[in-house]
């Protein structure tokens, strides 16, 4: 197989698993596993249905044309890249580097400390990066359910496709009494999504750490994911070509948590609880601040800027 029947095979697979991804119902949440313990699961980031990707690819094309695919993956794709959907799934979701305010609304009833808090954590990314998140009286961007439903994102742009009675995030039972490290490992998490980052797992290195059998054999056991999920969700790497960032980072906020007993070293991929320097780095190059405007110092003079709102 040539490199251009390799990336075609790719961009087929890669559409595949969007549309499936966007009517899949597995979700992220803390459970029991083999263990004993409890042991997380991360989310599953939703995608859009095949007939919005078109639309979305055009919207995040003239949102950040960076996010049209490179020249010599079109030339890769030879004949074949003239089809809609094969750019498409080739379109990065970045909103770009102009510094920008996304606004934020709940789609439920919730108490004002709640929303602040929430907030606090999806802006914990402007420490490096360019973006904020606002909340709005009216119909947000980004718009915030605490329904059942786990935890998920859509991804960066596609948001702008999501109708506006539908939440663009879920973030289902946070309250006030929920752990702090949950609102660092899940809010954080799943804001990285509506940035665009995609999960750090799927990363060429770290999904060729993994066994597929053992895979196959804990997630069924542990989560009751069929052979299909645990394909989409863990063993299918991105295409390198379609990569914008660093290299693979095992404790990145958006890489999942994989134990010892799935890894072919034994070893595990550590995944992230919070976003780390890496991340920070990288969300500030995507999305870097203009000289002129003030940000924070430190986490935590952002983090006491918003406890006072």
């Amino acid at each position: 197989m040539n490199e251009a029947e390799r990336l075609k095979e790719a961009l087929s697979k890669i559409a595949e698993l969007a549309s499936e991804a966007s009517n899949g119902s597995y979700s992220e949440s803390a459970r029991t596993g083999e263990t004993g313990r409890v042991e997380p699961i991360v989310c599953t980031p939703k995608s859009l249905p095949k007939r919005l990707l078109v639309a979305a690819a055009k919207t995040a094309v003239e949102i950040n044309p960076v996010n049209a695919p490179a020249l010599h993956m079109m030339a890769a794709a030879a004949a074949d890249v003239m089809d809609p959907m094969r750019i498409a799934v080739m379109t990065q979701k970045y909103w770009g580097p102009a510094p920008r305010t996304l606004t934020v609304s709940f789609m439920e009833s919730t108490p004002p400390d709640l929303r602040r808090k929430i907030l606090s954590h999806m802006n914990a990314w402007s420490k490096t990066a360019g973006i904020q998140f606002a909340e709005t009286g009216g119909t947000g961007q980004i718009r915030l359910s605490r329904t059942a439903g786990g935890y998920w994102s859509y991804i960066g742009t596609d948001v702008l496709h999501i109708p506006q009675n539908r939440q663009t995030m879920n973030l289902e039972g946070f309250s006030m009494s929920t752990d702090e490290s949950e609102y660092r490992r899940v809010i954080r998490h799943e804001t990285g999504h509506t940035l665009g980052f995609p999960h750090e797992h799927m990363r060429r290195e770290l999904v060729a750490r993994i066994d597929p059998p053992k895979a196959y054999d804990y997630f069924l056991r542990t989560f009751g994911w069929p052979k299909e999920m645990v394909d989409q969700q863990v063993l299918t790497a991105l295409d390198q070509n379609t990569i914008m960032g660093t290299p693979a980072d095992q404790t990145s906020i958006m890489c999942y948590q994989l134990p010892g007993s799935i890894t072919r070293d034994g070893k595990p991929i550590l995944g992230g609880t919070d976003i780390n320097s890496t991340d920070f780095d990288f969300a500030g190059r995507i999305y870097p601040k203009p000289h002129h405007q003030p940000g924070f110092e430190t986490e935590d003079d952002f983090e006491e800027e918003y406890a006072t709102a």
